[in-house]
């Protein structure tokens, strides 16, 4: 959403339309240290309502008449592979002023660095006939960069995280409750962003459709079913962007790693290439954000540089190349295929669905046409996939699809066989692998 937002016009606000409301989303935020705007209305810079990522803390704003009553929570949130559900309930009835701003996340209720509570009954600006509610951007900016799925909003109403969430029996993580037992009121509206051709469908009963502003890609990637994407905390060099699925990079030792680890059984994923001098393969999760792979131990994967020659680097015991292979030269529009056999410590590597070295990710022990074997961390940690540019004479982007059936915000043109788990690919996932995805992981 770091160039989209929805919006709707406000009508009639409904019963304490003013005094009490809900906000409940899922987040996974692909940036952080900057604002990202998740819910706001505003009539003009003395009445608004806000709700944002300030930095990494969230904070909760209510400009009224030029009165502001806010209040920050004292966490930040840094996570840029995990799903936030943030919950924020206004309820000026409250007799404890503390009760009248109340931020939960992950279903535990957040204690607030900052605050500057209403007094009992106050009238908030929250509900104004004719001004727009915008979920993902406050007017003039403030983008949200990420993933937002399950967004609730209840005028007139206040509830608490669990009446939106609840813990798995099994698991003991916190999930969403897919249909909570809430009120909406007038304005509010439950936005699932499940119809591909309507993202802004309200799922509540009140119809309150919003308008779609840009691009709007619909993903896979849910709290229920949390797939990997490049590391924002850690990138050496070069520019995430679209979900940290995209990674420009622009000179030498420009690195980035994935944010889920693989220490047993078998996973597929692509990367699509705007450019030469790729690095595509994996590390060990304690080496990658520095400089120069091609020269340190924990990284293996194949590096091309636009000719018939593929170079693999092995680097188990030494920063240096191991072997040599004829390929396809890599070119601007290509696939790279990787598929990494985490039990028997194998690393396959393809181009536009063709397995390098005669390749068999399906072969087991075998390890058939392996590019790297005996592949395991040696610094501790897990192995994590990779992906860097190996020189400083052109700029190239790299987009990666761990499963979420795009390639930048473009879906796979057509998607070969699915893994068991979830998943949407451009080629077949070979047999017996899944997605770098919390279901894939948890089959094995």
């Amino acid at each position: 959403m770091a160039t989209a937002y929805l919006e709707h016009t406000l009508s009639a606000a409904g019963t304490n339309g003013n005094k009490k409301a809900t906000f409940s989303a899922w987040m996974k935020r692909a940036t952080n240290g900057v604002e990202h705007v998740f819910y706001t209305v505003r009539q003009d810079s003395s009445n608004f309502f806000r709700f944002r990522f300030d930095s990494d803390k969230i904070n909760v704003t209510s400009n009224t008449s030029g009165t502001n009553y806010y209040a920050t929570t004292d966490a930040v949130y840094r996570d840029p592979s995990a799903f936030y559900h943030v919950v924020v309930a206004y309820d000026t009835t409250q007799g404890t002023a503390a009760n009248r701003i109340r931020i939960y996340v992950n279903g535990v209720e957040q204690s607030k660095s900052a605050s500057n509570y209403p007094s009992q009954d106050a009238t908030l600006f929250m509900i104004a006939s004719g001004q727009p509610q915008r979920v993902g951007q406050e007017s003039g900016g403030g983008y949200f960069d990420g993933i937002m799925t399950h967004v609730h909003y209840t005028e007139g109403y206040a509830y608490a995280a669990t009446d939106f969430g609840e813990t798995d029996s099994t698991s003991g993580i916190w999930k969403p409750k897919t249909a909570p037992s809430v009120t909406y009121g007038t304005n509010g509206f439950f936005l699932k962003f499940e119809n591909s051709g309507a993202m802004g469908t309200d799922s509540s009963g009140n119809s309150n459709t919003f308008t779609v502003s840009g691009t709007l890609t619909q993903n896979v990637d849910t709290p229920s079913n949390n797939f990997c994407t490049f590391n924002g905390v850690n990138p050496y060099s070069g520019t995430l962007s679209n979900g940290n699925l995209k990674m420009s990079q622009a000179s030498y030792d420009y690195n980035v790693q994935g944010t889920l680890g693989m220490e047993s059984g078998k996973y597929y994923w692509e990367y699509k290439i705007d450019g030469l001098y790729g690095e595509f393969g994996v590390c060990e999760q304690g080496k990658a954000g520095q400089s120069d792979p091609q020269a340190n131990i924990g990284f293996y994967f194949l590096y091309n540089n636009g000719n018939t020659t593929g170079y693999i680097w092995n680097n188990a015991t030494a920063g240096s190349q191991s072997s040599t292979i004829t390929i396809p030269a890599f070119a601007s529009g290509m696939i790279i295929n990787l598929a990494y056999d985490a039990d028997n410590k194998a690393l396959y590597i393809g181009q536009n669905g063709t397995w390098l070295n005669s390749g068999d990710p399906t072969s087991g022990a075998s390890k058939t046409g392996a590019l790297i074997t005996n592949l395991y961390p040696r610094f501790g940690g897990t192995i994590v996939p990779f992906c860097g540019h190996g020189t400083s004479n052109t700029t190239a982007n790299y987009e990666a699809n761990f499963g979420q059936g795009y390639f930048g915000t473009t879906a796979v043109a057509s998607a070969g066989t699915a893994p068991s788990e979830g998943g949407i690919f451009e080629y077949d996932c070979p047999t017996g692998y899944q997605s770098l995805c919390t279901k894939g992981i948890n089959s094995f």
